[in-house]
């Protein structure tokens, strides 16, 4: 019998080579539930504006593997006791932390399942996982929710300065070109280290955690909260709240079986498991991209016109303000529309709507990004910093939009 080589090495632009560290983690990157997400965006409809946005939620898994296998190699050199349990357990949890994304990642997040986060999607397939490797997600599932009582293993994975964002935010300024983003993430590694079991950065390495407070802040203003990947998002939201009204109107939205499942029925948390589960790991930005396609002849007008929206970039004009729009200001707009559409007041809004985004940088409410300094007091790093600005960073920012055909501006 051949002997299959599980010491798997990816070539990766980000860091290089990206190796598997043992045969169950290779098992599971080979299982067709993670290999679904080659083809779930990372970064949902931004290549609409950032064309080489194309990256998919496989590369950032990896991506956040390396980065674990760094930070625990760093920990073990400065004398931080680490089991190969704990490690594996960490490997797991970070590799597995987005598996339950849907397509598109965040910007079909209750869209496809209404009620249930990406989170919840992800423990329940580490559920599954520790049933088809029985017992060896244990650890790794432990760490995941938050009730392993190492709390410098949890923060590894989901807290304000985790794998997660620093691969994340480094691998989404690459594939867009947007150099704000470019972190030192190998540096803030580097300087980790654990005090009374809690994660801390040693101060020499407070600058590079000013700088990734600081590329958060504007990869989201310049990236994540662009008006266009925003407005591309919005109306693909949109697409999704119509196919779904219709079809509970009785009338027929052709689209793949997973899809379909999922348009015809509303999943709660707790039957997340066996047949939805599964079905739901047949689902990716496939199915979605597919379904608008067919969508462009529909009968329903509104259907129809959003489809088009997506799939041939004629995307409505939106405007982002300081200051909230007022009713009278929508309502200006909507009766505008109506005089030339057939639609209720109601179905306008599908066309013409206002909303709002935030932006925070930095959190001081959740758990702090922590510094050690040289006589061994350990600060938050808002108060541990000279750089006035962090403080301005952990204020939470708030623009207000609105969204309209561009044929409303020319009147």
């Amino acid at each position: 019998m051949e002997k299959i080589n599980k010491l798997k090495i990816f070539s990766d632009p980000i860091y290089g080579f990206i190796t598997l560290p043992n045969t169950l983690i290779y098992d599971i990157v080979q299982h067709p539930e993670f290999q679904r997400l080659r083809r779930i965006s990372q970064m949902g409809m931004a290549y609409m504006v950032f064309p080489g946005a194309h990256h998919t939620r496989f590369h950032h898994a990896l991506g956040c593997l390396h980065l674990m296998q760094q930070a625990v190699n760093t920990l073990r050199i400065k004398g931080v006791r680490i089991s190969d349990d704990e490690e594996n357990g960490l490997y797991l949890a970070i590799l597995l932390h987005d598996i339950g994304h849907g397509p598109f990642s965040h910007a079909l997040e209750h869209s496809i399942i209404e009620e249930v986060s990406h989170e919840d999607i992800s423990l329940a397939f580490m559920e599954k996982f520790n049933i088809i490797f029985p017992g060896k997600l244990d650890l790794a599932i432990e760490i995941f929710k938050a009730s392993y009582p190492r709390k410098f293993m949890i923060q590894l994975v989901s807290s304000q300065l985790d794998m997660d964002r620093m691969d994340y935010l480094k691998r989404d300024s690459f594939f867009t070109g947007v150099a704000e983003g470019n972190i030192s993430s190998q540096r803030m590694i580097q300087m980790m280290n654990v005090k009374d079991d809690v994660l801390v950065i040693e101060e020499k390495g407070i600058y590079s955690v000013e700088n990734f407070l600081t590329a958060r802040r504007l990869m989201y203003w310049q990236v994540y909260l662009h008006k266009t990947s925003l407005v591309t998002e919005l109306i693909l939201i949109k697409v999704m709240k119509r196919a779904r009204e219709l079809i509970q109107n009785k009338i027929e939205v052709n689209c793949s079986a997973p899809l379909s499942f999922f348009l015809n029925h509303n999943v709660s948390k707790e039957e997340l498991c066996g047949d939805a589960l599964d079905t739901f790991a047949l689902l990716d930005d496939y199915d979605i991209i597919s379904a608008v396609k067919q969508w462009l002849t529909h009968d329903d007008f509104i259907l129809r016109k959003l489809s088009n929206m997506i799939i041939n970039r004629e995307l409505p004009k939106i405007i982002l303000s300081n200051d909230k729009f007022s009713s009278e200001e929508t309502q200006k707009l909507v009766d505008r529309f109506l005089e030339t559409n057939k639609l209720t007041a109601t179905e306008a809004k599908y066309f013409i709507f206002k909303g709002k985004i935030k932006n925070q940088a930095y959190n001081k409410c959740l758990e702090p990004i922590r510094i050690l300094k040289k006589d061994g007091s350990v600060e938050d790093v808002i108060d541990a910093s000279d750089q006035l600005n962090l403080r301005a960073l952990s204020k939470p920012v708030t623009k207000y939009y609105i969204c309209f055909p561009k044929v409303l501006v020319e009147k």
